[in-house]
């Protein structure tokens, strides 16, 4: 089983934060992919319990992820629903985003994601490339929250 694991401060509330990762298509940067939300009629939240993303990477079949936990300003928690052999070939999915304020009056986010790979090899290849896109991604996100919020 891969893991990935990824502490960040951002200097933006955390409401500010919650929501612009909440929101799917702002997690493309994140992830290096095109995402979708896949609309569904009442939603309550928007992006709450059931809420699906579609994500294509590159040349590969997209495939979906749906929440599963939602908790505003505190947790999302998502796992892989389907979609394509991208899906079928990483087993035990789940990825978990916590927020918790910090003294500075920012956001500090735990992100995890552990997953399996049915090819021997591939768990550990993906959750490079997503630790090192996630990590890159992060800061950015946080200058242009801070842009907004100021």
């Amino acid at each position: 089983m891969a893991r990935v694991v990824i502490d960040h401060d951002f200097s933006a509330p955390r409401p500010a934060v919650f929501d612009h990762l909440a929101e799917h298509e702002n997690l493309e940067p994140l992830f290096g992919a095109r995402v979708v939300r896949v609309d569904r009629p009442n939603d309550e939240p928007r992006n709450g319990i059931g809420s699906t993303r579609t994500l294509k990477l590159g040349p590969l079949p997209s495939f979906e992820e749906t929440v599963t936990e939602y908790r505003q300003d505190e947790l999302i928690r998502y796992t892989i629903a389907g979609g394509s052999i991208v899906a079928s070939l990483i087993t035990g999915h789940e990825g978990i985003q916590s927020y918790t304020v910090i003294p500075t009056g920012g956001t500090h986010l735990h992100y995890e994601i552990g997953f399996g790979a049915k090819i021997p090899g591939l768990a550990g290849l993906l959750a490079r490339v997503l630790q090192r896109k996630i990590t890159a991604a992060l800061p950015v996100v946080d200058a242009s929250l801070m842009e907004h919020v100021a």
